[in-house]
C-alpha cells in the first residue's frame, strides 16, 4: 500500500528567491500532487498607485520586479496613452523597444544561469552571469542604472540614446553572438543538460491553453503567441524578427526557446539602432482626461497587462496589474505531477517565476464575500505585528 509524504519547498527555501510555498505530495520519489500557496509577499502596489500622481506611478510600478523593471512601466505608460489617445514620438518608440530587448537579454541570461545552478551545472551559471554583465553595462550607460532604468515616460522616453553610444551598443550585441552560439552548443550537445531537462515537467499544448500560460512557457508548448507581434507596440511592427515556438513543452524546450529568443533580441536591437529616426522623444503630456485604458507588452516572462481608470484628476482611481507569473505559476499543478522530487525544483524554476509580481491579497467575510479590510488596514496590522515581535525580542 502506497504512503503519501509531504515535502515542503518554501515558503523560505534556497531555490526560491522570494517567499512562496509549494507543498509536494510524494509516493516514494514520485510527485503525485502539489499545492501552490501564495500570499507571503503582498505589497499593495495597486492600492499605493491610487495615492500617487500619474507620473509618480511610473516609478512605483518599476519596483514591482527588479529583473523586469522596465516591463511594468512600459505596460503602464501604454495604458495611459491608450486612455488619453496620446501620440508618442517615433524616436521614443524605438528607444523603448531597445530598452525592452536589452532587458530581455539580461533576464534570459539570468534565468539560464539559475537553471544551470538548479541542476548542479554551475559552469553554465558562472558563464551566463559573466556574459550578462556587458548587457547591464550598456543599460547603465544609457539610463544610469543597471536595474530600474527609469526610461519610460507617459508620452515618450525619459532619456535619449546618444549618437556616440550607438557603436558601443552594437559592439556589445556583436560580442554576445558567439557567447549565444556557445550556450546553444552546450544546450544541444551536453548529455548532462539533456538528461536533466528533456522529457522533464512536460506541459502539453492543451494544458498550456487551459492554464492560459504566457511567454516562453506557452511558446515552448507550441502556443504561438507574442504581444509584440499580435498587438504591436513600440517599434516592433516596423522591423523584421521571428517568434520562437517549439512543441514539446518540457524544461529543455523552455530553455531552448529562451536561448533562441536572445538571437531575436539582438536582431531587434540592431534594426532599431539603424532605423531610429531623429527628432523629439517626449510628447510633453500635461493632463490625463477621464477614461480607461489598457497596456500590454511582452515581458521576458510573457504578457504584462495594466488597466488604468481616470476621473480627470491627477491620479488613477483604479489600477489593475496582471504580471505573467500570475498565469504561469499555476501550471506547475500539472507540470510537476508525475515527475521525481529531484525534477520538481527545475520544474518550478522553468516558468521563470517572479513571486512578488503574482501576489494578490483580499480579506473577505466568507459568508457574504464582502471586504473586511482594505489595503491601509493590512499595512497597519503588519506594522503592529512587527512592533509586537520587536518588543518580544527586547529590541
Amino acid at each position: 500500500m502506497s504512503h503519501k509524504v509531504i515535502i515542503p519547498i518554501g515558503p523560505y527555501h534556497p531555490l526560491q528567491e522570494e517567499p512562496e510555498f509549494f507543498k509536494l505530495y510524494v509516493e516514494g520519489e514520485k510527485v503525485v500532487d502539489i499545492d501552490i500557496i501564495i500570499g507571503y509577499m503582498h505589497r499593495g502596489i495597486e492600492q499605493l498607485s491610487e495615492t500617487k500622481h500619474f507620473e509618480q506611478v511610473t516609478f512605483l510600478v518599476e519596483r514591482i520586479c527588479g529583473i523586469c523593471s522596465n516591463s511594468h512601466p512600459f505596460a503602464y505608460v501604454n495604458a495611459i496613452e491608450d486612455l488619453a489617445q496620446i501620440q508618442v514620438p517615433e524616436r521614443a518608440l524605438y528607444i523603448r523597444s531597445i530598452i525592452a530587448e536589452l532587458e530581455r537579454l539580461h533576464s534570459h541570461l539570468l534565468w539560464l544561469g539559475l537553471a544551470g545552478h538548479f541542476i548542479g551545472y554551475n559552469t553554465v551559471w558562472m558563464w551566463s552571469w559573466k556574459y550578462r554583465e556587458p548587457v547591464l553595462d550598456i543599460l547603465e550607460m544609457i539610463s544610469g542604472n543597471r536595474q530600474h532604468y527609469a526610461m519610460m515616460k507617459i508620452g515618450g522616453a525619459r532619456r535619449d540614446i546618444k549618437q556616440d553610444d550607438i557603436p558601443k551598443i552594437k559592439k556589445m550585441a556583436d560580442d554576445l553572438l558567439p557567447v549565444l552560439d556557445m550556450f546553444k552548443g552546450a544546450v544541444m550537445d551536453d548529455p548532462v543538460i539533456q538528461a536533466r531537462t528533456k522529457g522533464v515537467a512536460i506541459l502539453t499544448k492543451k494544458e498550456a491553453i487551459e492554464f492560459s500560460v504566457l511567454g516562453p512557457t506557452a511558446r515552448a508548448s507550441g502556443v504561438d503567441i507574442d504581444v509584440r507581434r499580435d498587438d504591436p507596440y513600440g517599434a516592433y511592427d516596423r522591423i523584421d524578427w521571428n517568434v520562437i515556438v517549439l512543441k514539446n513543452g518540457d524544461v529543455f524546450d523552455k530553455l531552448v526557446v529562451r536561448v533562441l529568443e536572445m538571437y531575436e533580441s539582438i536582431k531587434i536591437i540592431r534594426q532599431c539602432l539603424n532605423k531610429m529616426p531623429k527628432g523629439e522623444i517626449d510628447a510633453n503630456v500635461k493632463d490625463i482626461p477621464p477614461g480607461e485604458g489598457i497596456g500590454r507588452i511582452e515581458a521576458p516572462r510573457g504578457e504584462c497587462f495594466h488597466y488604468v481608470r481616470s476621473d480627470g484628476t491627477n491620479r488613477p482611481i483604479r489600477h489593475k496589474i496582471r504580471a505573467p507569473s500570475y498565469m504561469n505559476v499555476p501550471s506547475n499543478k500539472v507540470a510537476a505531477v508525475g515527475g521525481t522530487i529531484s525534477d520538481a525544483a527545475i520544474c518550478l524554476a522553468a516558468v521563470d517565476p517572479c513571486y512578488c509580481c503574482t501576489e494578490r491579497t483580499a480579506v473577505l467575510d466568507k459568508s457574504n464575500h464582502k471586504k473586511i479590510l482594505n489595503g491601509f488596514d493590512l499595512i497597519r496590522l503588519s506594522q503592529e505585528k512587527t512592533e509586537e515581535v520587536r518588543k518580544a525580542m527586547g529590541l
